[in-house]
This record gives C-alpha cells, sequence and structure tokens, in this order.
C-alpha cells in the first residue's frame, strides 16, 4: 500500500501546484485587466495597446512557467499514467468552489499536453467536457461586488437613475456635461420603450466594470420590462481637452453584436467569475457562440477550447463534408470548408509562386501580428491549432489530393486506434469566421445589372465599405499589401473585412512614393518598370488598373476613396503615427454619435 499512497501524494503535489500556476495567471490576467481604467483615466492610449499585446502572452508563459516546474520539482513527464488519472481527479477536487474553473481546466489540459510530450492525448487525462458546473457562481465575499448591479426607475426617475449608474463606475475624470449625456441617453430609451407600459418588474442592470478597448470605455447593461428585454451599451470617450462624454447609446442586439464582433480587439475587463459575464452578455445576445465571448473579453484559450468542443458537437451532428472553399485559390494558403459550418480553415502550403518572397515562419508571423494588433473591426481574428485529428470520410477525395499536393509536410492519414477507421491529421491549422468574398459579393451586383435598384445600392455600399475598410486599417498602421477584392469579406452585418494577411506590414514600415516622371518616351511607353524600387516602397497611384477595371465600381471608389490612389494621403497617416496620433475607433455608425445629433462634432469617419 506504500507505493500506492506515495503515488497520491505526488498526484496531489502536481494537481496542487498546476493550481498554483492557474491562480498565478489569472491574477497577473486580472491586476493587467483592471490597470485598464487608471490608464483610460489618464488618456495613456500608447500604454493601452502595450499592455493589449502583452497580456495575449501571458497565458503561454505561465503554461510554461508551470510546465517548467512540474518537470523539475516533480518529474512529472516521468510519472505513469495511473499517477496522471490521480492527479486529474486531485485537481478536480480543487475546482471546487473555485471562481474560475472552467478556465482552470483549460490550464491543466494546456500543461498537461504540453508535459506528456504527445501528438494526440488520451481523453482519461485532459477535460474534454467541464468536469464543474459554471452556473450560478458568485463570490460570497461580504465586500466583493456582485456581477451585476440593478436600479429600479420609474419613468419620471430614468434620468436620476442612469445619472447614479454612470456615477456608480467612480471614473477620476471629470464628465463635461454628464447631466446633459444621460439626457441624450434618456431620450433614446424613452424613444425605444415608447408607450410601452412599464411593469412591476421594470429594471436597469449593468455589469459591475467597465469594458475597455482601444480609446474607449464601455458601460454594458439591459433593460427589462415584464417580458421585453433589450441590451445596451454606453461607449465613454475622452474630448479634447480631456474630459468624458458618452457618446452614444447603442440599445440593440445587432448593435452590441457589432461592438463584440471578432473582427475587434479584445476588451480589457476586470472580472472575478467570467463565465457570470459571459453568461449575462449571452443573455443579451443568444446567438452569439459562447466561445467568441470568451475571445473578446480576452480569454483566447477559453474561445479555443469552447469552439473545438462546439465543432466536435457539430460533427457527431452533421454528415456533409469538407471541401475545397469556393472562390479564388490562394498562393500561399489552401483553404476549405464544410458548408454547414460557418468556418473556414486555412492550411499554410509548402511551395508557394515566384512573386511570393515568404515562408512559413514569416507567415504565421503575420497571423501573430494581426493577433497582437488592434484589428479595428476590419481583421478577421483567428484561431490557431496544431495536429488536429478528422475523420477520413468527411473529406472529399479532391480536397485530399490538393493537400496532399500543395502541403503535403502539413497532412497525415493514418488508422492510429486500430480500428479501421482512417484518420485525417493536420499539424497546423488557421480557423476563421466564414464571409462572403468581396469579389463574389461584387459578381452577384454585375450579374444582376445596373436596372436592379437592390443590386446597384449593393455594389456601392461594398465598394464604399471597402475603401472605408483600407482607410480604418491604416490609421490602425497596417497596411494590407494585397489589396484585391477576394481578400476582402463582408460579414452577416454588410461590414467588409480583411482576412488575408500574408503580405501585411505596418504603415510606418512603408515608403510611398509617387511614380517618377518618364524621362524619355521609351520610358514613358515601356510595359516595364523602368525606376528603381526599393523592398517596401510602395506606389499608391499604381493601385487603381487592378482594382478599378469596371466602370461602376471605378465611379463609386473616386466620389469616396480617390485619395487612396494618392501617395500623399498615406504618407500623412504615417506622419501622424509616427507623431504619436492614436485615431479613435467607433465601432458604431457616425450618426449615432450624440454629438452629430447635436450638430457639434466635426466631420470624421465612423471606424
Amino acid at each position: 500500500m506504500f507505493p500506492h499512497r506515495l503515488d497520491s501524494t505526488v498526484a496531489y503535489d502536481i494537481a496542487k501546484a498546476m493550481m498554483d500556476g492557474f491562480n498565478r495567471h489569472y491574477r497577473l490576467f486580472r491586476t493587467e485587466s483592471a490597470r485598464a481604467k487608471h490608464r483610460f483615466e489618464t488618456c495613456d492610449w500608447h500604454g493601452q495597446q502595450r499592455a493589449q499585446r502583452d497580456r495575449i502572452e501571458f497565458y503561454d508563459l505561465r503554461v510554461k512557467e508551470c510546465s517548467a516546474r512540474l518537470e523539475k520539482e516533480f518529474k512529472a513527464d516521468k510519472q505513469s499514467m495511473d499517477v496522471w488519472q490521480q492527479i486529474k481527479l486531485h485537481y478536480i477536487g480543487l475546482l471546487v468552489d473555485h471562481h474560475q474553473p472552467e478556465l482552470a481546466e483549460t490550464f491543466f489540459n494546456s500543461v498537461t499536453t504540453k508535459i506528456l510530450h504527445r501528438s494526440y492525448f488520451h481523453n482519461d487525462f485532459i477535460f474534454v467536457r467541464p468536469a464543474v458546473s459554471t452556473e450560478y457562481i458568485e463570490n460570497e465575499e461580504p465586500t466583493a461586488a456582485p456581477t451585476y448591479q440593478a436600479w429600479y426607475p420609474t419613468r419620471e426617475t430614468i434620468g436620476q437613475t442612469l445619472l447614479a449608474m454612470v456615477q456608480h463606475f467612480d471614473l477620476r475624470c471629470p464628465f463635461e456635461n454628464l447631466e446633459r449625456d444621460v439626457a441624450d441617453v434618456t431620450r433614446e430609451l424613452q424613444s425605444k420603450l415608447g408607450d410601452l407600459k412599464l411593469r412591476a418588474n421594470f429594471q436597469v442592470q449593468a455589469l459591475s466594470t467597465l469594458f475597455y478597448r482601444n480609446k474607449g470605455a464601455y458601460l454594458i447593461g439591459k433593460v427589462i420590462n415584464g417580458f421585453f428585454e433589450m441590451p445596451f451599451a454606453l461607449p465613454i470617450l475622452h474630448n479634447e481637452r480631456g474630459e468624458l462624454v458618452i457618446d452614444a447609446a447603442l440599445m440593440s442586439e445587432d448593435e452590441l453584436l457589432i461592438l463584440f464582433s471578432f473582427a475587434r480587439a479584445y476588451f480589457m475587463v476586470d472580472m472575478e467569475i467570467p463565465s457570470a459575464y459571459v453568461q449575462f452578455l449571452r443573455s443579451m445576445m443568444p446567438h452569439k457562440p459562447r466561445a467568441e465571448l470568451y475571445n473578446a473579453l480576452g480569454l483566447a484559450k477559453q474561445g479555443k477550447t469552447l469552439f473545438y468542443r462546439d465543432f466536435l458537437y457539430h460533427q457527431r451532428h452533421s454528415s456533409d463534408q469538407f471541401r475545397i472553399a469556393p472562390g479564388i485559390k490562394g498562393m500561399v494558403m489552401l483553404v476549405f470548408d464544410q458548408p454547414s459550418f460557418p468556418f473556414v480553415f486555412k492550411v499554410i502550403k509548402d511551395y508557394y509562386p515566384a512573386q511570393k518572397d515568404t515562408s512559413r515562419e514569416q507567415i504565421k508571423g503575420k497571423y501573430l501580428l494581426v493577433k497582437q494588433h488592434d484589428r479595428v473591426g476590419r481583421m478577421a481574428d483567428t484561431l490557431e491549432y496544431s495536429n488536429v485529428a478528422f475523420p477520413r470520410a468527411r473529406f472529399e477525395d479532391e480536397l485530399i489530393e490538393e493537400i496532399q499536393k500543395f502541403a503535403p509536410s502539413q497532412i497525415e492519414i493514418s488508422d492510429r486506434d486500430g480500428d479501421g477507421q482512417l484518420e485525417v491529421i493536420l499539424k497546423h491549422v488557421y480557423i476563421e469566421r466564414r464571409m462572403i468574398p468581396l469579389n463574389i459579393y461584387l459578381q452577384e451586383a454585375f450579374d444582376a445589372g445596373p436596372q436592379d435598384e437592390l443590386a446597384v445600392a449593393q455594389l456601392a455600399h461594398s465598394v464604399v465599405e471597402y475603401g472605408n475598410a483600407i482607410k480604418d486599417l491604416v490609421a490602425a498602421n497596417i497596411f494590407p499589401g494585397d489589396m484585391l477584392w477576394k481578400n476582402f469579406g463582408v460579414t452577416r452585418h454588410g461590414k467588409v473585412v480583411f482576412y488575408d494577411y500574408d503580405e501585411i506590414e505596418y504603415i510606418t514600415d512603408c515608403n510611398f512614393r509617387k511614380v517618377p516622371q518618364a524621362r524619355t518616351e521609351e520610358e514613358e511607353m515601356s510595359g516595364e518598370v523602368w525606376y528603381k524600387v526599393g523592398p517596401k516602397d510602395v506606389f499608391p497611384e499604381t493601385f487603381g488598373p487592378f482594382l478599378l477595371g469596371n466602370d461602376r465600381v471605378r465611379a463609386v471608389f473616386m466620389q469616396h476613396h480617390g485619395d487612396l490612389l494618392e501617395a500623399a494621403y498615406w504618407q500623412s497617416q504615417k506622419d501622424r503615427i509616427l507623431a504619436g496620433h492614436v485615431h479613435d475607433v467607433f465601432p458604431y455608425d457616425f450618426e449615432k454619435r450624440f454629438a452629430v445629433q447635436r450638430g457639434l462634432a466635426t466631420a470624421q469617419s465612423s471606424i
């Protein structure tokens, strides 16, 4: 019995050390998130951007630290499988009354798979499904704030209640005119309520901490009246004098979905119980996957865990096959999808055309850059997985042939369980939300013809949105590189989003030039580039022939975005960024801004 007791002691010590590692991770994560309030109050926008980048790396650093400790102190990588089963059972015991059990389970999976050094892991040793429920977790400490606060106004006291709600967050900056802003919010709310009779349960609920991103703070909540529930978000910004203003009132599910879009940077939120925040947010956006809400809260590893569980669940309840994705094939990425699943899968090819001077590591570096950068609603977030196994029967033969031809190093087909069921193992995969490729979206408008008013409006909207997307990327210090229509997609809300990252560069690293004046008639008539071009040189006036071959497209583009063909525009944006300017990012329409409605705002584009 003695060896068994010894093994059990070691198993408990390893489980406890893993829990200590997770607790350290979440403490640091939460501390950095909480500091966002001070950075917002002091207008430390560059600090906010640095913190955003640094926080993304926290998880992997803590997993490495914990793994190294377990191997050094407990020889965890040498322990038997029986001990590892005991470790998991002890860890489950430590999750009782824990405030972040779902995150701790994911941390356990990350550390375990790193230590065991195996490509595939037996389900006995990791959490395939949650072991502990996250329902109704609350901090029972007497001084702890609840997940959300509730206020109970009458129709006559709505304004006073909203004023008290905003003041509750104790922002250490003066408002320019809080009473005026609250009056604007009250007017919006009253118009939404209309003549609705206020029921006995009429109340306003708001999450107990603000959400910080870019240069804004967001107060998130909902109004409840009988069976009617209405979500809201109040963006709080600084004016040019450093005073605070409530900039708008977002009061619909669609507006909240755009605010929490997969194409935006993660929020900084100080949360004791993240599952309770996700549950509250899902009550306002019931169709938003929990995985994407965890991502939006900066808990990307938990988002990956939940996405993979959703994916496996979908596979068990579907029968369609993976196929080569419709559209123009990429030069560096092989893209496939499953028609019934709203995501696309990307595999980096082994071979690239001569004009693509790149490598697998460079491409992975570009995707990491996007992950860490402020995506300003214009770059799709990606989930990155290694050694993913799929049933071979779910792949079309044409897709298998395509992968074996262009990315042979990334695919393995085997019967690893010895049951005669072949599996496809992909070594490295990026997964993104599926969108309608912009070139296909435009082609639909072309096919309908100029007599179709809806098609004309679709064409105009998509071309204007395309230019807006490029300008938003420029404002965020991103040069997209390959700006062809096929590299952009259209979301369900009609937003145009960029998703081809292998050629992106920082605007500040580019050299924007005018095409030199031809010195001779031979140079002017030459079909070749006769002038010297450096590796980072960009000539905006040359974009037109590639992008604007259609007269209808050209007319709309030149009306709204002709400046994108001028080197002076790009250089002016580069100069502003180098001077330290951080652009405002508005995840709502320009017309929604109260200052615009009051006729006081200077014209600027909505992001």
